[in-house]
């Protein structure tokens, strides 16, 4: 446990049994507090920690809250908190000043744990599976699925980092209709380098990257011009869906993004599993027939409308198919089912929610988020894009011209569900309007100062040696107040599935060192402030650092 949060418990303790001394002495006509909320306040002099426990119970015990806020304070024991004093603010908050040493004993654990700070450890962890991106393999990655690439990629360092079991997951739809059109589409263009006279399929897809396939399958299969077309179809079905499978693979390694498990939805087919789950579900009287089809009964668990499992001509609906998917997901035992989703999926939540109350899960065990749209935009206008026609801007392209950092700090700036306008000129500036500059710039000044005290045979000093309570200015008091907030953040991060939390973060460390460099000198002061300083911009450092990371960007010691 965090230094922040052991503090946080003891006061949250001192407060619980005061309410209970209150309570045995007749002052208060309450029951036991449950649970007390306490965060940091905005502003420096309501201390470091309040609590508006006060507000809470004076409706229950009919006295102003300010009055019971006095009755609290007065048998408060924080014996055993780092607390210099506490105070009554406003209608009745309670504001916490912690001792000075408390800070030392931060900035000690920040240099001791490293890499670690920030995360924890639970004695019990879930079983989660994440499944993002899950593009169609008819193309190559564009800035959509990059954007699912850079939110899931960092949820899962999250997750892994509040110390859960998490697993990637890459769904590839390799079967269905949007199989056979590129199949067929491959199947145009290779006729094409043959000499003959192919139009593409007007469901087909036109893009240049189909005839880049043709060309590769051309030169290293010979034997296809002999095959008959239904033989050829099959093939391009297979090999061009696994080329474009590879290529994905590759835009998205380029990104910094690896899956665990790439699952093929063709082997679901093949298994039986789509028709063994319509099975389970006729068995289960989740299923009934009408107009020569089977509607699963989606609206016992909240749908709007019942819906087609199997058409009346015998093929099974994506949904059949999607419902197999997380039967399969269970099966491999997962606690907890997360899926990002693109925003025409919206409508989709409800009838997998249903699906899986159906197949005796809770509706808790899947969890949906929905990730919206990405706009480029260049010299202050969008950039458009179309997939099926091949006039995209892909995942590579992207990182080729804004780099990978940029590309994925850019996309974690926002919270999924709001929709992103991505500046390609400001994601390539290097001045401080570039928040991934500006961020990135904060650590290398530091890796700059402490070269600079190696340079002047300047030794890093213990942590436990320092005297923190010479860290006294407002400047400083900011900062070692937003390094005690970061394990907090990164679990509210994770649990809220709010990636973006931890690019905010970074930018108001990186923000508030920046203001710190620009007030107070770090080598050259005398011997004991500047050794406190040093230990202060160190574990900026460590944190800054341990930020990036989780946003999958890099911390450059040199810009």
């Amino acid at each position: 446990m965090d230094v922040i949060a052991k503090q946080r418990d003891m006061i949250a303790e001192a407060l619980k049994a005061a309410v209970d001394r209150c309570a045995a002495e007749g002052l208060l006509q309450v029951g036991p507090v449950q649970e007390v909320h306490l965060e940091a306040p905005r502003s420096k002099e309501h201390g470091h920690l309040a609590t508006n426990l006060a507000l809470v119970l004076g409706s229950q015990a009919g006295l102003p809250p300010r009055k019971v806020a006095e009755l609290l304070v007065d048998k408060l024991d924080l014996a055993k908190a780092a607390v210099e004093r506490a105070e009554i603010a406003g209608p009745g908050f309670i504001n916490f000043h912690l001792r000075q040493d408390w800070w030392g004993r931060l900035l000690a654990e920040i240099v001791a744990l490293g890499p670690r700070y920030g995360c924890k450890r639970v004695d019990s962890p879930k079983k989660i599976q994440l499944e993002f991106v899950s593009a169609n393999p008819t193309g190559p990655m564009n800035v959509v699925n990059a954007r699912a690439a850079a939110v899931g990629d960092c949820l899962a360092r999250l997750l892994a980092a509040v110390g859960e079991d998490v697993s990637k997951e890459f769904y590839v739809n390799d079967a269905g209709s949007q199989a056979d059109q590129f199949a067929r589409s491959l199947e145009a263009r290779f006729r094409q380098l043959l000499g003959e006279k192919a139009e593409i399929p007007a469901d087909g897809y036109p893009g240049e990257y189909v005839l880049e396939v043709a060309k590769e399958l051309f030169d290293e299969h010979p034997e296809l011009a002999a095959m008959s077309p239904e033989e050829r179809l099959e093939f391009f079905r297979r090999q061009g869906l696994d080329r474009m499978v590879e290529w994905q693979r590759r835009d998205l390694e380029a990104f910094g993004v690896t899956f665990d498990v790439w699952f093929r939805e063709r082997d679901l087919h093949e298994a039986g599993k789509v028709e063994g789950v319509v099975r389970e579900l006729q068995q289960g009287g989740h299923i009934y027939e009408k107009d020569g089809a089977l509607w699963f009964r989606s609206t016992a668990y909240g749908d709007d409308k019942d819906r087609v499992l199997v058409r009346s001509d015998g093929q099974p609906t994506y949904l059949a198919a999607d419902i197999a998917y997380h039967r399969n997901k269970y099966e491999r035992g997962f606690d907890r089912v997360i899926d990002i989703w693109g925003p025409d999926h919206h409508g989709y939540i409800a009838r997998m929610k249903a699906a899986v109350q159906a197949l005796g899960r809770s509706e808790e065990d899947l969890e949906v988020i929905i990730l919206q749209l990405v706009n480029l935009l260049r010299g202050g206008q969008q950039v458009r894009m179309s997939k099926r026609t091949g006039t995209f801007i892909g995942m590579a392209e992207l990182v080729e011209e804004v780099g990978r950092d940029a590309a994925r700090f850019f996309f974690l700036m926002r919270s999924p569900e709001s929709h992103l306008d991505f500046d390609l000129d400001l994601a390539q500036e290097q001045t401080a309007d570039n928040p991934v500059y500006y961020v990135q710039y904060a650590h290398a000044r530091i890796c700059s100062i402490l070269r600079q005290a190696e340079e002047k045979s300047i030794e890093l000093p213990k942590p436990e040696d320092v005297d923190a309570a010479l860290l006294a200015s407002d400047h400083e008091e900011e900062l070692l107040k937003c390094l005690a907030a970061f394990p907090g953040e990164v679990e509210n991060a994770a649990l809220r599935r709010e990636p973006h939390r931890i690019a905010h973060y970074a930018q108001e460390l990186a923000s508030l060192f920046h203001s710190f460099y620009t007030h107070c000198r770090v080598i050259g002061e005398e011997e004991e402030l500047q050794a406190a300083r040093l230990t202060l911009v160190r574990a900026v450092q460590i944190v800054l650092a341990n930020a990036l990371e989780l946003l999958g960007v890099s911390a450059p010691q040199i810009m």
